[in-house]
């Protein structure tokens, strides 16, 4: 099967995982906003909003598969694999957004605590640790190195979490009637979505910023594409990013001695250093420009 097939098929997976998901969270969310009100729980709303920017985040993240699948163009040369990654920074904000609204009505019940239902706190709680983990479980067995898939990954583990903090203040307003607990509920809740979202915007900001990817020292790769072969004198102008989550990419201009140029040794010595990037630094999609060492006058800005 080609690398092509295998992103294709993957993605496909990926997408049939995350309606199951999508489906499992939508249904349990309907019912739990009916009960946070009749209950009158903070937690439980929490919860709710929560599971909307989930819904939310699954969505997105079907529809950054579908735009990701689209063929590149003489527009977008690349295709639009990115959009994966605008996927995971806007799961991130939402993650922000929301921690904020519940962290603001979390601190007025703190100080006007109100009456709250705990026994229909804890019956929605447990009801929706069983449906978050049964969510992440499904999540799990995606293709969890597309940060797209993580991203949608983490908005259901997060809120999984969340879910046993509601189940542990719904049972001490049983036993002990301290409201309170729902809004520490939340706020624990607001923290689980806070690391999580810093997690998600700072990933993918190092990919939309064109950061090079995680692990690979770019000292290195110089030092490799030197012991190649003897004929490579330099390398400069290195660049390595990521296209998306998953596929590295590098440019570079390698000096290589003249008669390397003029006996026909350039494609195989090609064929080396990519082979070499591909087998050392999974580095697919690498472009590597073969050049005389007085070429450097010819250039501006090289590095």
């Amino acid at each position: 099967m080609t690398p092509a097939h295998e992103h294709q098929h993957g993605a496909g997976t990926d997408a049939r995982l995350i309606r199951i998901a999508l489906g499992l969270i939508l249904g349990f969310m309907l019912i739990e906003i009916v009960v946070a009100f009749l209950a009158r729980s903070l937690a439980l709303l929490a919860d709710a909003g929560h599971m909307l920017t989930d819904a939310a985040a699954l969505a997105t993240a079907l529809w950054a598969i579908g735009l990701a699948a689209r063929p590149a163009t003489p527009t977008w040369s690349f295709g639009l694999k990115r959009a994966e990654i605008l996927s995971a920074a806007v799961n991130g904000i939402t993650l922000v957004a929301v921690s904020c609204v519940v962290t603001v009505q979390a601190v007025q019940r703190l100080v006007h605590p109100g009456e709250v239902g705990g026994p229909a706190v804890l019956t929605v709680a447990l009801i929706g640790i069983v449906v978050n983990l049964l969510a992440t479980w499904v999540l799990s067995r995606g293709n969890r190195r597309s940060l797209n898939v993580e991203g949608a990954f983490q908005h259901i583990l997060t809120d999984a979490a969340g879910f046993m903090a509601t189940a542990l203040a719904g049972v001490v307003i049983i036993l002990t009637g301290f409201a309170r607990a729902d809004a520490i509920a939340s706020l624990v809740v607001v923290g689980l979505m806070a690391h999580a979202a810093w997690g998600l915007l700072a990933e993918s900001g190092h990919i939309l910023l064109e950061g090079a990817p995680r692990g690979i020292d770019l000292t290195e790769v110089r030092q490799r594409l030197l012991d190649v072969d003897p004929h490579v004198l330099d390398v400069h102008d290195l660049h390595a990013w990521l296209l998306t989550s998953d596929q590295p990419a590098m440019t570079a201009h390698v000096v290589v001695e003249d008669s390397c140029l003029s006996d026909g040794h350039t494609a195989e010595l090609l064929d080396r250093l990519q082979d070499a990037m591909r087998d050392r630094f999974d580095m697919d999609h690498s472009t590597l420009q073969l050049e005389r060492a007085l070429h450097s006058e010819h250039e501006i800005g090289s590095h």
